[in-house]
This record gives C-alpha cells, sequence and structure tokens, in this order.
C-alpha cells in the first residue's frame, strides 16, 4: 500500500505539468487524476517535447498517462466542481488553471471530495492562507483548506525582502520583474481590452502590473506602504530577473556587506536560495528550481543606504517545486 500523498490536477498547462513531472520520480507525491480541456494526445505531446526534459518517457493506455507502469487518469473538467475528486482517491487538488481565483469557486473542489486545495497562483481576495515556503511556514494551520502558493516573484520578492531586512532594516523597496512572455500574451498584435496586452510577446518589452507587493504587505505587514512592485514583460520564453532597489533605516559600508548576507541566507536555505559570482544570463537559470538566484556581480551600493540587487528565477518550473513544498508543510502537520 502507497504511503504517497495522493494529488489530483486540474489545468495542464506549463505549471500543471512540471508539478506532474516533478512527481514522476519522487518518494512523497503521486498524481492520481489531472484534469484538463485539452486532449491527452497533445498534452502528452507537450510532456514529452519540453525544453528542460525532453522524452521523459510518459506514454498513454486507456485515456491515462503512464510512467513507469504507473498510471494517472485523464479526465475532461472544465471547472472546480467538474471533478468528483473521491472518485481518484485523490488528498490535494491543485488548481493550476489560473481562471479560479476566488475563494467561493475554490471551495466546490473542497465540496466535490479533496481534503485540502492548493493555488498555485495568486488569489483575487483572501483565501485560508498563503504560504511562501522559507518566509511564513509557521503561519501553516491544520484548518487550512483553500491555500494559495503565491506565484514566482511573490516567492522570489519575499525572499529577498526577508535576507536583505535581516541584514538591515528597510525603509522602503521597489521591484521590477523582467518577466519572460506568458502564455496569455499573442504573439502578434490582436484587438484585446488590455491595449498593451494586446501587442505582439515576441516583439515588444511590455509594462504591466504585478501584485507582488500587495500580497506581501498582507503576509508581512511589517513592510505596509513600504514595498512596490511592477513587471516588464520581454520577448523571452524562459528566466526572469528580480530588479530591486531597496533603501535602509541605516548606513553600511559596501556591497559586499549585502551579497555576504545573501550568502549567509542561502546557507540557511539551501532549496530556495542560490548564489551565483558568475556573470550569467537568463536562459543560464533555465532549470534552477530555486525560488531566487541570487546575482552576486549585480550588487550596487548607491548612496549612504541604497542598494540596486538583482536575482534570477526559472519561474513556472521553480514555481511547481514550492507547491509541492507547500503541501509538504501542510502534511508534516499529521
Amino acid at each position: 500500500m502507497s504511503n504517497k500523498i495522493n494529488i489530483g490536477i486540474m489545468g495542464f498547462g506549463h505549471i500543471g505539468r512540471y508539478i506532474y513531472e516533478s512527481s514522476l520520480n519522487s518518494n512523497l507525491f503521486q498524481v492520481k487524476v489531472i484534469s484538463d480541456i485539452g486532449n491527452i494526445d497533445s498534452l502528452n505531446y507537450l510532456l514529452n517535447n519540453n525544453l528542460r526534459n525532453k522524452k521523459i518517457g510518459v506514454s498513454i493506455k486507456n485515456e491515462s498517462f503512464v510512467y513507469n507502469n504507473e498510471e494517472t487518469k485523464f479526465v475532461n473538467g472544465v471547472s472546480p466542481g467538474d471533478i468528483n475528486w473521491n472518485d481518484y482517491g485523490v488528498d490535494w487538488v491543485v488548481d493550476a488553471t489560473g481562471k479560479f481565483l476566488d475563494k467561493e469557486i475554490l471551495n466546490k473542489h473542497i465540496e466535490s471530495g479533496a481534503s485540502k486545495v492548493i493555488l498555485a497562483s495568486l488569489p483575487n481576495n483572501d483565501l485560508d492562507n498563503l504560504i511562501i515556503p522559507g518566509l511564513n511556514d509557521s503561519a501553516i494551520n491544520e484548518n487550512d483548506k483553500i491555500i494559495s502558493a503565491g506565484s514566482s516573484t511573490t516567492n522570489a520578492f519575499s525572499l529577498m525582502l526577508k535576507a536583505l531586512n535581516n541584514f538591515n532594516k528597510i525603509k522602503c523597496s521597489s521591484l521590477t520583474t523582467i518577466h519572460s512572455y506568458t502564455s496569455d500574451q499573442p504573439l502578434l498584435d490582436i484587438a484585446n481590452p488590455d491595449l498593451k496586452r494586446s501587442r505582439s510577446a515576441a516583439k515588444n518589452i511590455i509594462p504591466n502590473y504585478n501584485l507582488s507587493s500587495k500580497w506581501v504587505e498582507k503576509i508581512l505587514p511589517e513592510f505596509k506602504d513600504k514595498v512596490f512592485s511592477t513587471a516588464l514583460n520581454v520577448p523571452v520564453q524562459f528566466g526572469s530577473l528580480l530588479d530591486m532597489t531597496t533603501v535602509f533605516e541605516n548606513d553600511f559600508d559596501n556591497e559586499e556587506q549585502i551579497n555576504l548576507c545573501l550568502d549567509e541566507f542561502a546557507l540557511k536555505f539551501p532549496s530556495f536560495v542560490r548564489v551565483v559570482s558568475d556573470p550569467i544570463v537568463s536562459s543560464d537559470v533555465i532549470g534552477m528550481k530555486e525560488s531566487l538566484v541570487f546575482d552576486r556581480l549585480g550588487t550596487l551600493k548607491v548612496g549612504k543606504n541604497m542598494v540596486k540587487t538583482l536575482a534570477w528565477y526559472d519561474n513556472g518550473y521553480n514555481h511547481a517545486s514550492r507547491v509541492l513544498d507547500v503541501i509538504s508543510l501542510y502534511e508534516d502537520l499529521k
């Protein structure tokens, strides 16, 4: 009898597929069922032709994905409530659709048999909890039912703030994420009520909103009215960059003090933080699962108490690992 945590996934886009891929050789997780609006043949084609891990060896049998003789049932479901999760012995449902962001509709997964639901993105409003591994693990509660794991950018920004605030109390900090394009952006210009989002992702740097600072203020109240975030979507497929400017309450001496504080932080949280001294670029972080990859060469002291820092992350791919980390944290309560 398996003691693995049984997971159901709704939404088999890139994060959903990364979660499934991460579970394939796991001793902790087993994906029992996957729900998506697509067809199984095209989704299996995408699974076996991804940039990071080509030909992972998943096949199809009887409307199921098969890996090492373990079957994961595939069903067509459009929205929460469409799938009876009890039929598949599911403990956790991961909603990776990116469409259902309110507690009321996510609760339909609970009504359909799931014990707990984890949202693989930021919600529209408060859920039972929002957990950033390495940041607010102690806030988890066994009574939480519907939980968000945040976003790749929120995880990276939160951990950078924590590291820098440990070094010197932060007066204010602003973030611009230089973000790879996303699946909801068009390759060619198309009509869209959001005029900037109507422009070609392949040809433009597109200013975009980012909600990370809003949610950071909720989980870290000490940063209320001290942080701000925005985004630039750029014509890069994978790999994003946090460009932060931070003002401290107190003066500091040099860039190396900042770098050393991140070195220490990475030693404390090796699963979430990596530090690099090489002159890396965005494609170099593809396949890295850490929440942030701090770039020592990007640290720049400005004046007496201001610093500019750079940190990379493979958005989406690393976030799949954080979703599973959050599930593990809750399971450890048992």
